[in-house]
């Protein structure tokens, strides 16, 4: 496997220059604003623990994107998904069929399928806690402090390695001052969301709590043109509550517990393809739905007869986390963190009024996690030593319905699959990782962590024709090594350079029906060579921060379907070379004026296949939810009303280019790209302490997909599920 080291070399050439020109700050040779001109405002520099310390986001020789509080209200960010678009390579968007489930890629990397025997390839973290299902991680933000998007490997800083990068969310914190805030919204769809945060002392110096709760409900945004029953709505209630001890000025103690509860109708996409019905006399096919031919109109039918409660989650965890300062220089951490994960969902797979992909989904899952830190830090030395424990078990109860799929000389021949399994997942680390500071402006950073996972699985399948059962264990390690050097050429200007290898466990095939498809895949492997630079310039009226990256991806784990007329094996298909190039820029260029904008290319190609896939070959098939061009540009501007308050203009344009939603590139589930225009007018007080905003997301009503469902050997199955159409909201917060 070989890169392509003329676009990586032309690429890094590019980056290289623009980094000498950034150290030489052109800024000095300015003219000075004379006094009597305006004060121009600064560019905000958020500080982020992207490196398990609380740093400069422009000292930090990581590709970061982080968003606080103010920040994540002006992008209208309810949930994670609000960040789709707004970060340069980052793929986010709700999972397919569940109303609750995260589907992230960076760069490409990721893991669509929502199995439980399938890890996430992006990590979410809340204040430290590893979520282990991507249901659930569609996270509410109301009580959210920040939120960082790390982009790339991610293991010998955090408790659970990820390979393909980090949502890292961090949580308002308690402390001796008081702190209200509300939020109250109404909105198209009967949209209603109220959210409220209070934090106070108790003790003086010593103990201090926060409480935050939020409600959210919606109706459907599809609807049965027949009955006018309304699916893909929202019903969410989330709560938590933090406790902050600080004894003396040593010891920090920090009890945490959250819990979420949703019910929902059902999610439904669009068949995009013939829906087929299969005669066993002679294998004949007959078509049942014939594949659109116009632009979703946001209708659907279903075979299923359920109330609104088609969907339920109920979510809830607790964690402790206790930091010491045995003496200026040692500080010891330990967070001990329990989560509880229980779903009911019921799926419409084939989202038609016949019985064909219709499934029943059971989830209990609980996990219980330990991690130590050990840090340190002197005038020339930083950094961290950590042990990490995590045990996962998860069961499941599923059972498929499609009594439409056969018939036998004409006559229906029902069909039900009943499927019960159970996995058990131990997860052992120990990682490190340490910054030498040589000079005032040369460091380097080396990282490594070691990851032994084990994992014991236990399936039994049952339908009309047969039984099915299996149990096995096996176990995966791997060292995953990071070294990085950076060079910060003046106090504006940071260049840098960074190797990681990134890992990702192997597992067990949640779909097996036969004993063609029970063997474990192996785990995924990446390398990735960073570099990259940040400068802040004209006294901190343009910050503009880039990188280059070159990722060499191995043993690919993929669900694929086609193979057999009955099985969906679990096969590590391909290896991929991708590169890219991201750049992040924000300026101040007059004052109460900010313009931002955020640019990620990516170029993604399979370089092997190990297997034929029918339809796709290395020379033409493209990674799936792998766009080439992901891009964001907003203005806002705060217009003065003399001494009463502000008029705030704000406006953005997000767009992703075309990416299929499929592994095996089916033309039905590929979005052709989409561009979203979004945009707000508020007012508010001269002390910021309410704020009056309507907003209007999606102008233009643009249709477009958002992730797709491929069982294409089962009566040809490939949905499409869709974004939000045009939606307006109408907000009023106070901030105390």
């Amino acid at each position: 496997m070989r890169p392509n080291t003329t676009a990586l070399k032309a690429s890094a050439s590019a980056l290289v220059l623009f980094s000498v020109v950034s150290g030489l700050n052109v800024a000095p040779a300015m003219a000075q604003p004379q006094a009597e001109e305006p004060k121009i405002e600064l560019i905000e520099n958020i500080t982020v623990t992207a490196r398990r310390r609380e740093e400069s986001q422009q000292s930090v020789p990581v590709a970061v994107s982080a968003f606080n509080d103010d920040v994540l209200q002006d992008l209208g960010a309810l949930d994670l998904g609000g960040l789709q678009g707004a970060v340069p390579n980052l793929n986010l968007v709700q999972g397919r069929g569940s109303a609750s489930s995260a589907n992230i890629f960076i760069r490409g990397i990721g893991q669509p399928d929502a199995l439980q025997t399938f890890d996430p390839g992006v990590g979410v973290y809340v204040d430290g806690v590893y979520f282990s299902r991507i249901q659930g991680a569609l996270i509410n933000l109301a009580d959210i402090e920040r939120v960082e998007v790390l982009r790339g490997p991610q293991g010998s800083l955090y408790g659970k390695n990820t390979i393909g990068g980090a949502v890292n969310l961090i949580s308002k914190q308690p402390d001796d001052q008081i702190h209200i805030k509300g939020n109250a919204a109404i909105g198209k769809f009967d949209h209603y969301q109220f959210s409220g945060y209070l934090s106070a002392p108790i003790i003086q110096d010593k103990l201090s709590a926060s409480i935050a709760a939020s409600y959210e409900e919606r109706d459907g945004v599809v609807r049965d043109p027949d009955t006018g029953e309304e699916f893909n709505d929202r019903k969410n209630v989330a709560g938590r509550v933090i406790v902050r001890a600080t004894p003396n000025e040593a010891l920090s103690l920090q009890l945490s517990a959250d819990y979420t509860r949703q019910r929902n109708a059902l999610t439904l996409g669009r068949a995009e393809a013939d829906l087929t019905q299969t005669d066993l006399a002679d294998f004949s096919t007959t078509v049942l739905v014939p594949a659109p031919t116009t632009e979703y109109d946001f209708t659907a039918r279903t075979s299923f007869d359920l109330d609104d409660d088609a969907q339920e989650l109920d979510h809830w965890g607790v964690s402790f986390k206790a930091d010491w300062d045995v003496s200026d220089n040692i500080t010891l951490t330990s967070i001990t963190a329990y989560r509880d994960l229980e779903t009911d969902f019921f799926i419409d797979i084939d989202a038609t009024e016949f019985e064909l992909g219709d499934v029943f989904v059971g989830l209990d899952q609980d996990q219980f996690s330990q991690e130590l830190q050990a840090k340190y830090s002197n005038d020339w030395l930083t950094g961290v030593f950590g042990l990490y424990y995590l045990r996962e078990e998860v069961a499941s109860d599923q059972i498929a319905f499609a009594d439409d799929f056969l018939t036998f000389f004409g006559l229906p021949v029902p069909f039900t699959r009943t499927i019960a399994d159970d996995q058990t997942t131990k997860s052992y680390a120990a990682f490190s990782q340490w910054t030498v500071d040589f000079t005032d402006q040369l460091s380097v950073t080396a990282g490594l962590r070691y990851t032994y996972e084990e994992k014991d699985y236990f399936r039994t399948t049952t339908s009309d024709f047969d039984f099915f059962a299996f149990n096995a264990e096996e176990d995966w390690d791997a060292w995953t090594p990071s070294l990085t050097v950076d060079f910060q050429a003046t106090d504006e200007n940071l260049v840098y350079a960074s190797v990681a290898r990134g890992f990702k466990s192997g597992g067990f095939n949640g779909r097996a029906n036969g004993p063609g498809s029970t063997s474990a895949f192996d785990p995924e492997d990446v390398w990735t060579i960073e570099l990259g630079s940040k400068n802040d310039f004209f006294d901190n009226r343009l910050r503009v921060n880039g990188a280059v990256f070159y990722n060499f991806y191995e043993d690919f784990q993929a669900r694929v379907a086609g193979l057999t007329p009955t099985d969906f094996p679990v096969l590590n298909v391909a290896e991929l070379d991708t590169w890219g190039v991201e750049l992040e820029a924000v300026a101040v260029p007059v004052e109460h004026l900010t313009l931002t904008t955020s640019v990620g290319y990516l170029n993604a190609d399979y370089e092997s296949f190990d297997i034929e896939i029918p339809g796709c070959a290395p020379e033409v098939c493209e990674p799936a939810f792998a766009p080439e061009w992901t891009f964001r540009a907003s203005a806002n501007y705060e217009w003065p009303v003399g001494p009463y308050g502000f008029v705030v203009l704000n406006g953005d344009v997000r767009h992703v280019s075309s990416h299929f939603l499929s592994v095996q590139n089916r033309d039905s589930l590929r979005e052709d790209g989409y561009t979203l225009l979004n945009a707000f007018i508020a007012v508010q007080d001269i002390d910021r302490v309410w704020r009056l905003a309507f907003g209007v997301k999606n102008i233009t009503d643009e249709v477009y997909k958002t992730d797709g469902q491929e069982f294409s050997n089962v009566a040809n199955i490939q949905t499409a599920y869709f974004g939000d159409p045009r939606t307006w909201q109408l907000s009023l917060t106070l901030d105390f």
